[in-house]
Order: C-alpha cells, then structure tokens, then sequence
C-alpha cells in the first residue's frame, strides 16, 4: 500500500522553504515530519522558480519522493479550475499506483476554495482521509460532520454560459417544452440536442433506453416542439396489448368484423391523424403485425379489419424500445424493413448511473414535486432531505433509473417521522432487491459517464459492508470471508472505499 499526500503549495510553505521564522515547517512541512508518507504530491499555481525550490526543500526534510504539478488558475478562488486542476493530478497519480494507493489531502494550504474542493472530492470521487496542521495545534485529521458534497457538487459543477454553448452545438431557441427534462449532463445535453433539432421535422425518431429513463417524456417533448403540438398525441404501449387485438387496436375495425365487434372503431392511427403516434415498446410488436405496420407506414393509409377501403393519414411516428433492436434485427425478432423505416433518427437516453451530476438535481425537483402535488392528496407535511440522505442517493446505482428515483423519495417521504427525510429513511426506502446484475456491471456502454474507478469502488463496497456484518465486526474474520490475506490489509481496504 503506497500512501500519498496530496496538496496545494501555500505562502506560508513558501516562506518555511526560506526560513521564515514565523511560517515554521509550514503546513506540507508539518505534515511530513508527523506522518509517514511514501511520496508527496504538489500542485502549484505560484512561479515556477519558487514552486521547483520549494520541492526540493521539502524532499530533503522528508527523505521522500515529492512530484510537484504546476496548474495554472485564473484566480486562486476559481472552484472550478481547481476542480479540474485537482482532478487531473488524482487521475495522473492514481494510474500510477493504482489500487495500491491510500490518499491524503491536506486542507491546511492553499485557499478556502482548495480546502473545500480537497472535502468535495474526499468525500465523493477519490476517498481520502482529510488532515489539517498549525503551529500551535499540530497535525490531525480533520472532521466532516456532514456530507458536504451532496450539498455543493451541484453548484460546483454548473456551467453558466448556457448561451454560448447553444450557439456552438447550433439549436433552435430554447423550447419550453423540454424544460421538464431535468438535467445536467453532458450525455443528457447530446440526447436534448439532438431532439430539438428533429421536433420541428416529420421523420420518424426512435428513442432507445433502459425502463425508466424518461422515453415518453422527450416523446411527448417532440411533439409539443413541433407544427403538431395542436393535434393528439397518441400513446400505445404495444408490450400490453394481447395479440389477437394489436390489429384492431391499430388499424381499426368495422361491426362484424370479428366475433364482439358490435359497432366500427376507430384504431390508433386515425385517432392520432394530423399528430403523433408514440409506438412505446414497439419491439414486442408480433412479426404479423409488423408487416402491416411497415405497409402502413409506406402507403401513409390504413385499413381497419373487415374493410377494404383504405383510409388516408398523415401521422409522426415517434417509437420506444427498451431492448437494442438491432439485435432483434439479427435474430430474426423484428423486420430489418421496418426498422429502417420507423428509426430515420435515433435517440439513445443514459441510464440514470450514466448522468453524471444529474441525480443530486433530479432529488431536488422530485421532491419539490411532491411536496407540491402527491403531498396534498396524502397529507403529508413538507419535506427537506438531509446532506447525509442526498449522498446516499447520489452514490446508489438506480437500475430502474429516474422512475425507481421518484418511488424512492415517496417512500422516504411517507416514512419519514419529522421533516426532513434522514439517513436511516433513505436507507430504507432503497429496494436493495433491485440492485444491478452483473450483466449491468459488465455491459455497460463506453464512454460517457462511466467511471471505472466508481464501478470498482461499489463493488468493493458492497462485499466489505457484508462481510464486517456476517462476521459482527471481526476484521480477522472479515478478512477471510472476502479473500484477504490480514485484518490490516482488511483496515486498508475499507478505509479507501469510505466503509465504516
């Protein structure tokens, strides 16, 4: 286990490197003449000169390797430079040692911005163990009473130049129809992009994404976005209908047409001429179906069963699938014909562990909405949610992505005995039957908010938390249910994946 302290070069380190009286050791030399450190790591936005002087001062008081980086900042209070700055570094440093690594921030250097960046990160991205030092007090860990990232990440990470950045990606003006779509991510910003540029056109669009992801919600944002907003928006759920009665729930029939059809019907695409069909789950479409739907949508005419008289319509297909249809096309499941028709463009949403930064911001608007709305027909006093209870939200996988969000803050809501939702209400109000498979770990999409360092440290997480249960709290035992060679290498681990 390498261990590694991680800081920001402040003045007073600068003057101890010089021989300052009243600097001292300064806060980096205090730390490393009290602790035992493997390597120091050095960021600094001061002259290089100094910044090369003072690291090899500082390798000589602490006999130790110290790697200096030098970030350049627009101010020293700039929270997101440092942000990235930090990042960076980490990032650099941790696939040097890789799992091998235990981290140190030091708070004491540096600017308040630096201190609490150090906590953010600390406490969410890179687990660290956080130290402070004075003159007078010496060097000690530094206590965090609550989990400040679940509190500041949001306005930490938010980007205010929205305008610029609409102009460079070329959108339309801002459509007050997507404004429900909450997010924040850059994987969700692409998918919103791209759906407004279509909204206005009459090409079919079909919207892949896990269940619960938030398919309807940008169909029905196409719609409203486009010439067609005055027309009806026709929802069909094709997974729920039986399939004797696709058909006729499409297409429409005539009385007679079949044994129960007492008087004629209209189907679904008369019902939706002028607007929008929404195909929602159109992969469970029978294969005979599918050949209809495909002539349908040719010949723009439909003809209800028992008639022979076709029937002229104009309709935007706006289609949903939770499975990757490409696959279906391939096996043999679904047309290659009618996919081509129906996915002209294609707009894949990220499962909810994908969005990075989004979740902290979807609790708030969810449960805003609920003490708005559903806390009124329940009776239910308003709610806040706790710093502690918002991380545990924000670190939770959420396999039923947004829809498994929302029931989980309700629950929380009702459960609830005072207030605000705690700790424990969250804790609870999570179905831990629903964690992720290990075909979500494995398969999942490369790119764009994965993080595998997240991916492991979940892992690691989870078995550690089960073993210290199934053992009471003996590490020794704790160590052999999970594969571990000690209960210090045990220590170790938990340490770094924050386990308590």
């Amino acid at each position: 286990m390498v261990n590694l302290l991680v800081a920001w070069v402040g003045r007073t380190d600068l003057q101890a490197s010089i021989g300052t009286a009243e600097a001292g050791l300064g806060p980096i030399g205090q730390a490393v003449k009290k602790r035992a450190f493997d390597e120091v790591v050095l960021l600094s936005n001061y002259d290089k000169k100094e910044s090369l002087a003072y690291q090899k001062w500082l390798g000589d008081l602490a006999s130790k390797p110290v790697t200096l980086h030098m970030e350049k900042l627009d101010t020293p209070t700039d929270f997101g430079g440092i942000y990235n700055a930090a990042v960076g570094v980490l990032e650099k440093t941790l696939a040097k040692y890789g799992e091998k690594s235990e981290l140190t921030f030091h708070l004491s250097p540096g600017t308040p911005a630096m201190s609490a960046v150090w906590i953010i990160l600390a406490k969410t991205r890179f687990p660290a163990e956080l130290i402070e030092s004075s003159k007078q007090g010496g060097v000690k860990t530094a206590s965090v009473p609550f989990d400040i990232s679940a509190e500041y990440i949001p306005s930490l990470l938010g980007r205010p130049d929205a305008r610029l950045e609409q102009l460079t990606l070329g959108l339309p003006p801002a459509a007050p129809e997507f404004d429900q779509i909450v997010h924040r991510s850059t994987a969700m910003k692409r998918a919103m992009a791209l759906a407004r540029r279509i909204a206005p056109r009459k090409v079919s669009v079909l919207i892949q994404g896990e269940s619960g992801t938030g398919k309807e919600l940008f169909a029905r944002a196409i719609h409203h976005a486009s010439p067609r907003r005055d027309k009806p928006f026709i929802t069909v759920n094709c997974g729920a209908i039986p399939e004797q009665l696709v058909e006729s729930e499409l297409f429409g029939h005539e009385k007679g047409a079949f044994t129960g059809a007492v008087r004629s019907r209209e189907g679904h695409f008369e019902q939706a001429h002028g607007g929008t069909l929404f195909l929602d789950e159109i992969g469970e479409l029978p294969l005979t179906t599918q050949v209809k739907l495909l002539r349908v949508l040719q010949e723009s005419e439909v003809i209800r069963l028992g008639s022979s008289k076709p029937k002229t319509i104009d309709v935007r297909i706006v289609a949903a699938t939770n499975r990757a249809l490409m696959k279906g096309v391939a096996h043999g499941d679904f047309r290659e014909d009618l996919f081509y028709r129906i996915a002209v463009f294609i707009i894949n949403l990220p499962a909810l562990r994908e969005r990075q930064g989004d979740i902290g911001v979807l609790v708030d608007t969810l449960l805003e909405n609920l003490n708005r709305e559903s806390f009124k027909e329940l009776g239910i006093p308003h709610k806040t949610i706790s710093p502690a209870a918002k991380n545990l939200l924000l670190q939770h996988d959420w396999p039923g992505n947004v829809r498994e969000l929302q029931n989980t803050l309700l629950r929380a809501a009702v459960s609830a005995t005072g207030d605000q939702i705690g700790l424990e209400d969250a804790k609870e109000a999570i179905l831990h039957g629903s964690a992720e498979s290990v075909d979500g770990i494995l398969n999942r999409s490369l790119g764009e908010g994965l993080d595998i360092r997240k991916l492991i440290s979940k892992v690691a997480s989870h078995y550690l938390e089960r073993a210290l249960k199934e053992s009471n709290g003996n590490k020794t035992l704790a160590a052999q249910l999970v594969g571990l060679p000690n209960y210090q290498t045990f220590t170790n681990w938990t340490r770094k994946y924050g386990v308590q």
